[in-house]
């Protein structure tokens, strides 16, 4: 398991627009107020993954939606109430899943060292533990996040979405001020999980007037999804898994998507300019170069701060 330290990069430049007080974040933020933190979220992802293999795919893209709302701040951790429907709630929020593992460390946590870590926190360590669990590379995480009070399903319509193109991804990312290398760093988390028939069934189906499928599609591949994912689909779960090896944290997404294996539009989209096109060439050659600017760009999107409290569950406001 690669183990890659980038101290530097503790103090990230993060846009003003997610909160107007820039939250200073420090990797020794707990260690006087609670020294066994990481222990104990380490052990309770361990757990969870001998009985579900999906969770370090689950609680890295509850990450990325939590970041990518209102900045690191476990808003979509937060229930729907009778009067506000929360982020969790959002269309495109609706398959995540593996909750239960955040709320099962908050407990934890709270009965060592009550009321001092936020649950924006718990999930930064968590999704870092999921990928050094699953064979990918460990880093210290930044921490001392507060969480936000405010969460608004209609808010996660600003999320990245899998038909996007290199344009609108490019604008989505520089609005959190991730640049184009973060990007394609960042995309490399496709490498875990399992993605529904309806977040590639444009390019597998009426494509294009001249083009029922995506030609920038490898044929067979294209074939076994449509046999997976047949046009009036009636199986309410089917779907295929990101990568080849969809329970490892590797490089195969990079490998893949330069075969035209890749399955949403917004990964091809990487091949259709030369810089990102040259990075995922990089990243397919070398896992190490790939785990490092992954890191890299962990670091700068989770220190996107944007709370006001630490939770004392991280379900419901104080």
């Amino acid at each position: 398991m690669a183990v890659i330290s980038f101290v530097s990069l503790v103090s990230v430049f993060l846009l003003s627009w997610f909160s107007p007080f820039a939250t200073a974040l420090s990797t020794t933020y707990y260690d006087r107020t609670c020294p066994k933190l990481e222990s104990i979220i380490t052990e309770v992802v361990k757990k969870a993954m001998i009985n579900d293999k999906t969770v370090p795919a689950a609680l890295l893209r509850m990450h990325f939606h939590d970041c990518f709302v209102r900045g690191c701040d476990g808003s979509v951790l937060l229930n729907s109430t009778k009067n506000n429907q929360a982020e969790k709630d959002g269309p495109p929020n609706i398959s995540l899943h593996a909750f239960y593992v955040i709320d099962i460390a908050k407990q934890e946590i709270e009965a060592s060292c009550p009321g001092v870590v936020s649950c924006a926190d718990i999930l930064a360590l968590a999704a870092r533990d999921a990928i050094a669990l699953s064979g990918g590379p460990n880093w210290n995480v930044p921490k001392g996040r507060k969480d936000g009070r405010i969460s608004k399903a209609n808010e996660t319509r600003q999320l990245p979405a899998p038909t996007f193109n290199l344009s609108q991804l490019q604008q989505s990312f520089s609005q959190r001020g991730l640049s184009m290398d973060d990007l394609v760093a960042l995309s490399g988390g496709h490498t875990l999980g399992f993605a529904h028939c309806s977040s590639f069934q444009n390019r597998i189906h009426n494509f294009a007037k001249n083009s029922d499928v995506d030609p920038s599609m490898h044929s067979s591949f294209a074939s076994s999804l449509r046999q997976i994912c047949p046009l009036n689909n009636k199986v309410k779960n089917a779907g295929a898994n990101m990568d080849s090896s969809s329970t490892v944290f590797d490089n195969a997404y990079y490998k893949l998507l330069l075969q035209g294996k890749s399955l949403f539009s917004s990964d091809q989209s990487l091949l259709t300019n030369s810089r990102t096109q040259a990075l995922v060439s990089k990243f397919a050659n070398s896992e190490s170069e790939f785990y490092a600017a992954f890191v890299k760009s962990m670091i700068k999107m989770s220190s996107i701060t944007g709370g006001q409290e630490i939770r004392l569950n991280c379900r419901t406001v104080n």
